[in-house]
C-alpha cells in the first residue's frame, strides 16, 4: 500500500487547520482524535494520523502518515504518482488559499468509489471500441491495392460498412429492455470477433461485409459506454467522463495506427492488423463481466416506468441533425486522410503512423481543457467555438502542403477535440433511461447517414478532380451548421442531475428502492 509521509512546523492557527478534515476531490471524516479516513472519493483505503509535538512558544510540530490505495482498476498506475504528488503537496503544510483547487486531471465533481470503478472499466472497453472503429479507416488504402480498388470503391465501401448501424440501432434497443450490462459484453465479443474476420478477405466486397457486423457491434459498444458513463456519474462531472473516455477511446484508435507499419511487411501485411484484437479478447471479456449493470436502468425497471419517444421527437431531430452534419465532414476527413497523404504528398505507411500520432496526440489538450470547460463553464458555447474552429482549421489542412499540412491537422485536431465532452454528453442526458440507447441509436444512425453521404461526395469528387481538397472543403458547411444548432437549440444542462433533464425518471418513492 503506498504511504505519504510528511513533516512541518506550524503556528496554533496552522495546526487549526490542518486537524479540519480535507474536503477537495475526496472528503475526510475524523474516526478518533488526529485520525482520518476517506468519507467520499476515489480511495479503496485511506488513513491519514497526524502527530503533534509541542515545541513551545505556540509552535508545533506536524507529522503526518497518510497510507492510502486508489480504486481505479487497471489504471492505478499512471495515476498514483500524480495523487502521491497531489497528497505531498497538500499535507506539506498547513492547507492554504489554494488548497482547495483541484488539480487539471481530477473530475470538477467528486465521484464515489463505484463511479471510479465503472470509469475505469468503461475506459478499457473504450480502448477497445477505438481500435474497432479504426482498424478499416487505417488499412482501407492497403487493402484497395491489393484489390485493385478506385477511391470511389473506397468510398463506397466504408459508405456500406456504415449500414451496420442498423444492427447497433437493433441492439440499442435490446440494452433499454435488457440491460447496458448484458449488451456490453456481447458487443466487446461480437466486434473483436467480426473484425477478425475482415483478415480472411478476399475482394473489397467480403472486407466490406466483415467490417459492416464489425461496425455495428463497436458502434454499439462505443454508444452503451457513453450511456453507462452518463448514469454513472455525478451531474458535474458527465464532461469530464466523456472526455476521459474520448482520450482512451483515442488510445484505442492510437494502437491500430501503431499497427499500420506491419503492412508494409508485404501484400498481405495489413491483415494482421484485424487479428489484433483477438489477443486480447479475454481480457475485454473478463472486464465487460465486472462492470455492474447501470443504477438507474435497475431503479427504472424496478418502478416499472416506461417512455415513449413522442415527448422527445423536438429534442432528437436536433441532436440527429447534428450528428448528420457534423459527420458529413468529420468521416471523409478522418477516413481519407491516409489516402490523401500517401496519394498526394508521397508517405509511407511508417510516416503515415508518425505524421497521425503526431498530430493527433496533441487532441487530448483539447479534450481535456474541453471536460473542464463544459464542465464548469457550460457545454453550449464550448461546443460552438471548437466545431467551427475545428472544421476550417482541418480544412485547410487537405488544400495545402509542407509544415502547414502538420500545423493546421495539429491546431485543428486540438480544437475539434474542444467539442467531444462539451457535445458528445447531450445524448444520454437528453433522454429518459427507457429510451436513452434506442434515442441515441437513432442519433447515431442519423451520423452515419451524414458520414455515407460524406464519403460518396469527397470519393467522387477526388475521382473527378485528382484531390481531394475541393470536396473536403465543400464538406466543411456540415460543422457551421452543427455550430448553428448549438447556439440556437440546445439547452444548457451542466449540474443537472438526468431525473431533472428527464422528469419521467423522478421516482415518486425512492426511499422504496435501495441505493446501489
Amino acid at each position: 500500500m503506498p504511504r505519504t509521509v510528511t513533516s512541518f512546523e506550524t503556528d496554533d492557527t496552522g495546526l487549526a487547520a490542518v486537524r479540519r478534515p480535507v474536503d477537495q476531490f475526496w472528503l475526510e471524516e475524523m474516526v478518533a482524535p488526529d485520525v482520518y479516513d476517506c468519507a467520499e472519493g476515489s480511495f479503496r483505503t485511506y488513513r491519514r494520523v497526524v502527530e503533534v509535538t509541542d515545541l513551545g512558544e505556540g509552535r508545533h510540530r506536524v507529522d503526518q502518515v497518510i497510507d492510502w490505495s486508489l480504486a481505479i482498476p487497471v489504471w492505478e498506475p499512471l495515476f498514483r504518482p500524480l495523487l502521491r504528488s497531489r497528497l505531498t503537496a497538500t499535507f506539506s503544510a498547513p492547507p492554504g488559499s489554494g488548497s482547495g483547487q483541484l488539480p487539471w486531471w481530477a473530475p470538477p465533481d467528486r465521484l464515489d468509489i463505484r463511479a471510479t470503478m465503472v470509469l475505469s472499466q468503461l475506459c478499457v472497453l473504450s480502448l477497445l471500441a477505438g481500435y474497432l472503429g479504426t482498424v478499416i479507416t487505417q488499412t482501407i488504402t492497403y487493402a484497395a491495392d491489393q484489390f485493385g480498388a478506385s477511391s470511389t470503391a473506397q468510398g463506397s465501401t466504408l459508405a456500406a460498412v456504415r449500414v451496420g448501424i442498423v444492427l447497433a440501432l437493433v441492439l440499442a434497443v435490446m440494452a433499454d429492455r435488457y440491460g447496458r450490462k448484458r449488451l456490453l459484453v456481447l458487443t466487446s465479443v461480437g466486434g473483436a470477433v467480426a473484425t477478425a474476420m475482415g483478415a480472411l478477405s478476399y475482394d473489397m466486397v467480403s472486407l466490406g461485409v466483415t467490417q459492416t457486423f464489425s461496425r455495428a457491434f463497436s458502434t454499439a459498444l462505443a454508444l452503451l459506454i457513453a450511456i453507462v458513463a452518463a448514469e454513472e456519474m455525478p451531474a458535474g462531472a458527465r464532461a469530464y467522463a466523456a472526455s476521459v473516455l474520448a482520450m482512451t477511446g483515442a488510445l484505442g484508435a492510437g494502437g491500430a495506427v501503431l499497427l499500420l507499419p506491419l503492412a508494409d511487411l508485404g501484400v498481405d501485411g495489413w491483415r494482421l492488423v484485424y487479428l489484433a484484437p483477438l489477443i486480447g479478447l479475454p481480457f475485454f471479456w473478463v472486464i465487460g463481466r465486472r462492470i455492474p449493470e447501470s443504477r438507474r436502468f435497475v431503479r427504472r425497471t424496478a418502478a416499472s416506468a416506461k417512455a415513449t419517444l413522442s415527448g422527445h421527437r423536438g429534442r432528437l431531430a436536433m441532436l440527429a441533425a447534428s450528428s448528420f452534419f457534423a459527420l458529413l465532414f468529420l468521416a471523409p476527413n478522418s477516413q481519407f486522410q491516409n489516402d490523401f497523404l500517401r496519394n498526394e504528398h508521397g508517405f509511407t505507411a511508417l510516416q503515415l503512423t508518425l505524421f497521425t500520432v503526431l498530430t493527433n496526440t496533441p487532441a487530448g489538450i483539447g479534450v481535456v481543457v474541453g471536460g473542464r470547460l463544459a464542465d464548469t463553464r457550460g457545454r453550449r458555447r464550448v461546443g460552438a467555438i471548437g466545431t467551427i474552429g475545428g472544421a476550417i482549421l482541418l480544412a485547410a489542412a487537405y488544400q495545402v502542403g509542407g509544415v502547414w499540412l502538420w500545423a493546421f491537422t495539429v491546431t485543428g485536431s486540438i480544437v475539434a477535440a474542444v467539442t467531444v465532452p462539451a457535445l458528445a454528453v447531450y445524448g444520454p442526458e437528453l433522454f429518459p433511461t427507457s429510451l436513452r440507447a434506442r434515442a441515441n441509436g437513432v442519433i447515431s444512425l442519423a451520423g452515419v447517414l451524414g458520414s455515407s453521404a460524406g464519403l460518396l461526395i469527397a470519393g467522387r469528387m477526388e475521382d473527378h478532380l485528382g484531390r481531394y481538397g475541393p470536396g473536403i472543403a465543400l464538406l466543411a458547411i456540415g460543422p457551421l451548421i452543427v455550430a448553428a444548432l448549438v447556439l440556437a437549440f440546445y439547452p444548457e444542462t451542466a449540474h443537472l442531475e438526468l431525473e431533472e433533464l428527464n422528469p419521467e425518471d423522478e421516482i415518486p418513492n425512492p426511499l422504496s428502492f435501495p441505493v446501489l
